[in-house]
């Protein structure tokens, strides 16, 4: 009987929740079937049989996580899907003129077990994170809600179940109005759960919200990397006056042809990616004893969910235009949000660019994304006040800040690549060249 083990689905990944189980026991499967979901670091990923038969066992359950290589459950020939124990110990039931003392003690009447609640003594709800998001989307208030999972976990059935149950649940809770709408990547906040009566005022104060999976490996990842690689910061303010007109007239173009609109980050991945081939110096990687140079230029774009940061790869974005630029990695972005993205979509980055500028940052530092070198804050673009030609005039200038890996990249390398960069963006005719 092979075994479906938790497969690694990210380079990045050391262990998976089970988002929902696709298939019950005692269904038929063949392979390419999709077994499970399973939430990894990044994203919800299917997994798929590669075995005709019967799934005979669950082994992990919905909402419960299992390292990389755990068994999670057992297809067979259908031999195995006989009932367990318990089963036939809670249909069993003493004979009428048995004597008391001769029924067995599996056969005794069962008390029945209290019902599941996500709402255990100590006051912490417990549900999936895929639950969680699910209740967000459709207003369902986790409180409301019967876990039928572990502990009286809830998980993701038990969250369409009572939103089938409860007509209009998603039009009668502001945090699904907030969500329908996708006005913005940001989380919508669980209504806090109340702390038992008796506790103290601090904890009356104080709701605890379990990380998901990607939260937890980000925290891990980025903690290692601050202290694992010293960071250091160089920092240009560009005059992308003309790039703003430039970008202006190359969508009028593009819409008279039927063609995409790109964006000024668009227009700022396709620079970078044209410094990195002019510089490559900066296209490294820290291994230990040596350093990897990355011969092709794969562009991360970080793109905030309500489950923390993605980064979608555009890959080979040097040969890119500026137009296919654009549509991939908006089409990413909104699959990233939906969490559609494969896994081999999100690895393979040699350098990443996170973008605060549409929310009014006009400057930040980013913190390196391992194993790259390299990553490009941005900023937003703000008028200020510049001497051209002898006279003072209000130009946009645009702020970048790149975080270097000292032990691959040093200050006169970077500096070198983010002069290459300012003046592709400022001579923005270039960037197409």
């Amino acid at each position: 009987m092979p075994d479906i083990t938790m497969p690694r689905l990210s380079d990045t990944m050391e262990e998976g929740v089970i988002s929902t189980w696709r298939k019950k026991v005692g269904d038929t499967i063949t392979a390419g079937d999709v077994l499970v979901e399973i939430e990894t670091d990044k994203a919800i990923m299917e997994l798929e049989a590669y075995d005709d038969g019967v799934l005979e066992r669950v082994l992990v359950g919905d909402g419960e996580s299992a390292p990389i290589g755990t068994p999670i459950g057992v297809i067979g020939d259908g031999s195995g899907t006989a009932a367990t124990p318990a089963e036939p110990a809670l249909a069993a039931a003493p004979a009428p003129d048995a004597p008391e003392a001769e029924v067995p003690v599996g056969a005794r009447p069962v008390e029945p077990a209290p019902e599941p609640s996500a709402l255990p003594r100590d006051g912490r709800l417990l549900a999936s994170p895929l639950a969680r998001r699910l209740a967000r989307e459709r207003g369902v208030d986790l409180r409301n809600v019967r876990g039928t999972g572990p502990h009286g976990r809830v998980i993701r059935a038990d969250i369409i179940a009572f939103a089938e149950a409860t007509p209009g649940t998603a039009a009668e809770t502001p945090g699904a109005q907030a969500t329908s709408g996708a006005a913005g990547p940001g989380p919508v906040e669980v209504a806090p759960v109340p702390a038992p009566a008796g506790g103290s005022e601090a904890e009356q104060d104080v709701v605890e919200v379990p990380l998901s999976t990607m939260q937890r490996v980000a925290a891990a990842r980025l903690t290692r990397s601050m202290q694992e690689a010293p960071h250091f910061f160089l920092i240009s303010a560009v005059d992308v006056t003309d790039l703003i007109e430039f970008r202006t007239t190359l969508n009028a173009t593009l819409a008279a042809a039927g063609g995409p609109k790109v964006s000024l980050n668009d227009l700022v991945v396709k620079a970078v990616a044209t410094a990195v081939r002019a510089r490559p110096e900066v296209n490294v990687s820290f291994a230990g004893d040596f350093l990897r140079r990355h011969l092709r230029v794969n562009v991360g774009v970080a793109v905030a969910v309500p489950a923390g940061l993605l980064v979608p790869v555009v890959r080979d974005a040097d040969r890119k235009s500026v137009s296919e630029i654009a549509a991939e990695t908006r089409e990413k972005s909104v699959r990233a949000r939906d969490g559609g993205l494969r896994a081999d979509e999100m690895s393979g980055g040699t350098i990443t660019v996170s973008n605060l500028g549409m929310y009014g940052i006009e400057q930040f530092t980013a913190v390196i994304n391992p194993p790259e070198a390299v990553i490009l804050a941005v900023g937003a673009a703000a008028e200020e006040i510049r001497p051209r030609g002898g006279e003072a005039v209000v130009r946009s200038i645009l702020r970048l800040t790149l975080s270097c890996d000292h032990r691959v990249v040093d200050g006169a390398t970077g500096a070198l690549f983010l002069q290459t960069l300012v003046a592709l963006l400022e001579n923005p005719l270039r960037i197409l060249a």
